[in-house]
C-alpha cells in the first residue's frame, strides 16, 4: 500500500514530527441516548423512530465535538447509531436473519444472526452515517467497519459450504461498501477483525478477504486492520503479507509483553499502537502514556506510528474515556516536540540473523 498518512497532518501542526492520533471506534453513548432508544422501542411511549433519528444526529454532533476538543487528528461519531458490531451490519445485509439471542457467557446474551441465503448488497450501510459525521466535523473522519471474517465467524452459517466461502462473499460486499464510502469522501477505513485473535490459524482466509476488500481502491485511501487481544505470535509474520497500510494492536492491557513479537522479522507496515487501557477506569498520566508511545519505537520509526487506545472505549464512563484520550493526545504532542529537539534516541529494532 502507498504512503497516505501525511494527508491527516493538520495544517497548523506545531511540530516537525507527526504521530497520527486516532480512536479505534466506539465511544460511550450519552445516557440520554440510551433512554431515547428505550422509549422509541416502547409502544406505549410517544417517541418515534423520527425522534430516535434526531437523537442519533445530536449525539453524533456531541461526540465529534468532544473528539475534536481532545485534539485528535482523526475523529469518528463514536458509533452512536450502532448497537453491536455484528448485529448492526447483519441487519443491513440481505441473506441474514435473526432468531433471538444466544447466551455468550454468564448472563450476557448476543443476538447472533443466521445466514440463511446468499448474502447480497442491497443498499449502503454507512454512507449516510459518514456523510453526516463529515459535515459535523472539521477534522478527517475515520470509518470503522466490521470485517467479513468476523461477520462470518460470529454468525450461524446455514447457506454456505463453510465459513471461508461465506467470508469471501461478505468481503466482496465490504468492497462495495468501501467504494461507496470512498465516493462520498472517506479516506481512512478501519477493518475490525476481532475473530482472528480467537482463530489465528485462519489468517490466510483473512488475507484473501483483505485482497478482495482493497481491490480497485485509490492509493490515497488508508486501510487499517484492528485485531484485539490474543497471541499475536500466531499471526506474525504472516500478517505482513496483508494489503493494508496499518496494523492496529491492543498491547497496553498486556503491559507490552508481546511487543518483541513484531521486531523479528522487520515490521514493514505502519503500526497503530494502543497506549491507553480500555479495560480499566484508571486514567493513565501523560508521563505513563509517553512511555507507552516509546514502546512503538521498538517496532517502527515515528513517521510510521499511529497512537490510539487499545480498542473501543464504549464500556468506560464517558468522562474517563475523554480524559484518557485527552492525555493520550497531550502525550503524543510532547513526544513529537522531544523528537524535534533530539531528546529521544530512536534505535533500529534488533533483528536476529536466523
Amino acid at each position: 500500500m502507498s504512503d497516505n498518512r501525511e494527508q491527516f497532518r493538520p495544517d497548523d501542526h506545531a511540530n516537525e514530527h507527526f504521530l497520527l492520533t486516532s480512536i479505534v471506534g466506539s465511544y460511550p453513548k450519552p445516557k440520554w441516548l440510551n433512554r431515547v432508544s428505550d422509549l422509541a422501542d416502547d409502544p406505549d411511549s410517544k417517541f418515534t423512530d423520527e425522534h430516535l433519528h434526531e437523537a442519533h444526529d445530536d449525539a453524533c454532533r456531541v461526540i465529534v465535538d468532544e473528539h475534536e476538543r481532545t485534539g485528535l487528528d482523526t475523529v469518528s461519531d463514536g458509533e452512536m447509531r450502532r448497537n453491536e458490531m455484528v448485529e448492526f451490519f447483519a441487519d443491513r445485509i440481505d441473506g441474514y436473519e435473526f432468531n433471538g439471542p444466544v447466551k455468550v457467557w454468564g448472563h450476557n446474551y448476543f443476538d447472533k444472526p443466521s445466514v440463511v441465503d446468499d448474502v447480497e448488497y442491497a443498499e449502503s450501510w454507512l454512507v449516510d452515517e459518514f456523510e453526516f459525521t463529515k459535515d459535523a466535523a472539521s477534522k478527517p473522519v475515520k470509518v470503522p467497519i466490521t470485517g467479513p471474517y468476523t461477520l462470518a465467524s460470529w454468525s450461524f452459517n446455514e447457506a454456505y459450504d463453510d465459513d471461508a466461502e461465506l467470508s469471501y462473499a461478505l468481503a466482496d460486499l465490504v468492497n462495495e461498501e468501501i467504494e461507496a464510502l470512498v465516493d462520498a469522501g472517506a479516506r481512512y477505513i478501519q477493518i475490525d477483525e476481532p475473530a482472528l485473535a480467537t482463530t489465528p490459524d485462519d489468517h490466510a482466509i483473512v488475507g484473501e478477504c483483505l485482497e478482495r476488500i482493497v481491490a480497485g481502491l485509490p492509493d490515497d485511501v488508508r486501510i487499517g486492520l484492528h485485531v484485539c487481544y490474543g497471541d499475536y505470535s500466531r499471526i506474525y509474520p504472516e500478517l505482513l503479507d496483508y494489503p493494508i497500510d496499518e496494523f492496529d494492536l491492543e498491547l497496553c492491557n498486556g503491559d507490552y509483553e508481546q511487543i518483541d513479537v513484531f521486531t523479528d522479522p522487520e515490521f514493514t507496515t505502519d503500526l497503530a499502537l494502543g497506549v491507553v487501557d480500555v479495560h480499566t477506569t484508571d486514567v493513565e498520566s501523560v508521563e505513563e502514556i509517553k512511555e507507552n508511545i516509546k514502546q512503538g519505537f521498538k517496532v517502527v520509526p515515528p513517521e510510521r506510528l499511529t497512537v490510539s487506545p487499545d480498542c473501543g472505549v464504549k464500556l468506560l464512563p464517558r468522562e474517563v474515556a475523554r480524559q484518557k484520550i485527552e492525555n493520550m493526545v497531550t502525550a503524543t504532542r510532547e513526544i513529537e516536540a522531544e523528537l524535534d529537539a533530539g531528546e529521544i534516541d530512536i534505535e533500529a529494532p534488533e533483528v536476529s540473523a536466523d
